[in-house]
């Protein structure tokens, strides 16, 4: 179905619109007189080094993602664009004289191309894009088609407009979410415009299904694929559905990058009509490629709300940013690829200059080498392009140690021609760079069985019962960015909460899960910082009356954590003892602590006395002390200390963080827990976590 993109009521309005606009400050600007016939222009902008792309980028232009050592691609949409890079000292090379011609002969070569070949070199025959209609029906015929192999996954948050977000999942008992493999996530569509990126993840579906790729049953058996096609539904079906302008303009929905959110800024005479006929057009929205919390606030990323780039209300407002931080946070995403368009390059962390590369560099890089080597694009990191924040892989990374990459796809626009963007590029086939060296198609494969190399992720082994389910859990409070603020001062970081869980179902036998490390890697001077407020002082664990019954029974009570503007703390100790030797033969009390929503955050549970449990950056509020009089606690009673301790200082190899692992039976009851610390590329083996005796 197409959708209606520019109403009577958006027509009659336009120079209203427009006037308006310009009155606000929009970073893309409207359309203005050009410089040369009306026309509007791709630029490539000289700019040789890192500093002056990004300064290209802060001019507020319609800056694109392309992007090399010889400078960045800019859209000017008229003179006083071209005016505003001439007072900054710019030069540039026209690089497209005429948007709307250009976009109108890549129409007419998609329709020859689509009528000239029944099938095209893809797994999938495909000859032309799919709308989003298309993409959901070819997953729901997948699932129906391999219902062993494939499971349809609904993310966990409609969209802005109220549409479901639709991916699957791709192995051998698909259905079994619960079963310890390594995962690769595979996404398109952050940017509504970037229609090949959308293709690209659909395509590697099929070839993982359909090719018969000898490598097929190995990533079926031994790893989990998890597509999701179009992460921002809204504003892609907006955009495959609008009438063909091509010369981003205001109202050229086609050329639509954001979702379609109403930021709280916007002037209340563009926040009437619909997302596809208003008066701000493609304007209004949030780019959900610089919301998440990760890097929030920082270069990069406009404050305007009718910017391109602009950042949202908040880190990780937007329910399809959400969507994925929930996926990745739930799945242990050992690898992922966000695809994008264009600029032939293999991205990763860092997309801040001034952050320093990662503590896994070196690892990283070479993944990203051995990906590069086939579609033949750029391996270089994010910043390489120009700074930005509120990036994907720039929270997941660092808040998860999970590696992810951005592909930026070709170099002929944003929804190049289908035969040369989507054909060529996936299959590696003339005119793409990799063409002859397997394109994109291999460069996934690749990254797939890296997934699978216990070196990229870490590994918990042990032997559970049947009828378990093991449960890792990590809480803590990340910070963004010094957030930029519209006057262009830099404010305090805001904070944020990430909650790590996965699951494993226990068998009755040995199992091996593949889980990210404990460790969690820390931007290099941003972990460390100076407190900005004191922390919050020590105080006594209330012991509840009575004792109670000895060989397990429990007895329960309330502490609270305060936070921020009163207190900065960098940890909580909970520290519990009684009157004894260290170890005590005689007497033997266990404590776990959970939060308000009954998680189990941390606990202590061995022989020592006392007994030490921590939390690093403990999010603000009620918890829940569990003490365990496993032996003889009636003979010495306890007491308790909680305390905090200030943010640890700046250091670049990641912060020393265990995950929490529990045991619980089929009515969720807890049969054991362990704290576990393992690192990247490291083996554990918890010996049965479910027997309580084992310490």
């Amino acid at each position: 179905m197409r959708i209606t993109r520019v109403g009577p009521a958006v027509v009659a309005a336009t120079s209203l619109a427009i006037a308006g606009l310009a009155g606000v400050g929009v970073a893309t600007a409207a359309p203005q007189p050009n410089t040369t016939d009306d026309k509007v222009q791709i630029v490539t902008v000289h700019a040789k080094t890192q500093a002056e792309r990004s300064a290209v980028n802060e001019l507020g232009l319609d800056t694109t993602e392309h992007a090399d050592e010889t400078g960045v691609d800019v859209v000017l949409h008229g003179r006083q664009d071209a005016d505003k890079l001439r007072a900054a000292g710019h030069k540039w090379t026209v690089k497209v004289a005429d948007l709307r011609a250009a976009d109108r002969a890549n129409n007419a070569m998609d329709k020859a191309y689509a009528a000239s070949v029944a099938e095209s070199e893809l797994p999938s025959g495909r000859t032309s894009y799919r709308t989003l209609a298309e993409f959901n029906a070819e997953m729901a015929e997948l699932a129906d088609k391999y219902p062993n192999q494939v499971k349809p996954l609904t993310l966990e948050n409609p969209s802005v407009l109220g549409k479901p977000v639709h991916g699957i999942e791709i192995t051998n008992d698909a259905a079994k979410v619960d079963d310890g493999k390594p995962v690769f996530l595979l996404m398109g569509a952050h940017h509504a415009r970037e229609w090949p990126s959308s293709e690209h993840a659909m395509e590697f579906a099929y070839d993982l299904l359909e090719s018969g790729d000898s490598r097929n049953a190995g990533l079926l058996k031994n790893m989990r694929t998890i597509v999701v096609p179009v992460v921002n539904v809204d504003g892609f079906e907006i955009s495959r559905g609008a009438s063909p302008i091509g010369d981003f303009s205001t109202f050229d929905y086609e050329m639509k990058r954001k979702n379609c959110s109403i930021s709280a800024n916007t002037p209340a005479r563009f926040t009437t009509g619909t997302c596809d006929d208003n008066l701000a057009g493609r304007l209004r929205g949030t780019d959900p490629n610089r919301n998440y919390p990760g890097f929030w606030g920082g270069p990069g990323a406009s404050t305007n709300w009718s910017s391109d780039t602009y950042r949202g209300d908040g880190p990780g407002s937007e329910p399809e940013i959400d969507n994925i931080r929930k996926l990745v946070s739930g799945r242990q995403v050992t690898t992922l690829i966000s695809n994008h368009t264009y600029s032939n390059l293999v991205l990763r962390p860092p997309a801040i200059a001034a952050t320093g590369f990662t503590p896994d560099e070196v690892q990283y890089r070479q993944l990203g080498a051995d990906m590069a080597a086939h579609n033949d694009y750029a391996n270089i990191p994010s910043f390489g392009l120009y700074d930005t924040s509120g990036g994907t892989e720039d929270w997941s990374y660092w808040n998860t140690g999970g590696y992810g990459f951005t592909f930026e796809i070709g170099t002929e626009g944003f929804h190049p021609p289908y035969e040369t963007g989507v054909v060529a590029e996936y299959a590696g086939l003339a005119p793409a760079a990799g063409a002859g060296k397997g394109g994109n198609r291999e460069a996934y494969y690749r990254i797939a069985a890296a997934t699978m190399d216990p070196s990229m992720h870490s590994t918990i082994k042990g032997t559970a019962p049947a009828n378990t389910k093991l449960t890792i859990r990590k809480t803590y409070e990340g910070r963004t960015s010094p957030v930029i603020q519209p006057n262009g001062t830099v404010g305090d970081p805001l904070t944020y909460t990430d909650v790590l869980t996965s699951s494993l179902e226990g068998k009755g036998g040995k199992f091996s899960w593949a889980v990210n490390p404990s460790t969690r890697p820390i931007v290099a001077g941003r972990y460390g910082r100076d407190a900005v407020a004191p922390q919050q002082p020590s105080s006594p664990i209330a012991n509840p009356a009575g004792v109670p019954a000895s060989g397990g029974g429990s007895e329960f009570t309330d502490v609270t954590i305060e936070g921020l503007p009163k207190y900065d703390n960098g940890k909580v100790v909970f520290t519990f003892g009684w009157e004894g030797p260290n170890p005590d033969p005689n007497v033997d009390w266990d404590f776990y602590i959970y939060d308000s929503a009954g998680n189990q955050v941390a606990s202590a549970a061995t022989l020592a006395n006392p007994e030490i449990a921590a939390a690093l950056d403990p999010v603000p509020g009620g918890y829940r002390v569990e003490a365990v009089n496993y032996g003889g606690g009636s003979a010495a009673d306890w007491t308790g200390t909680m305390s905090f301790e200030a943010p640890s200082p700046a250091i670049v190899t990641g912060v020393k963080e265990t995950w929490n692992l529990t045991c619980t039976n089929k009515q969720g009851k807890v049969l054991g827990s362990r704290s576990i610390v393992v690192d990247r590329g490291q083996a554990v083996d918890v010996g049965n976590p479910c027997n309580r005796k084992e310490k």
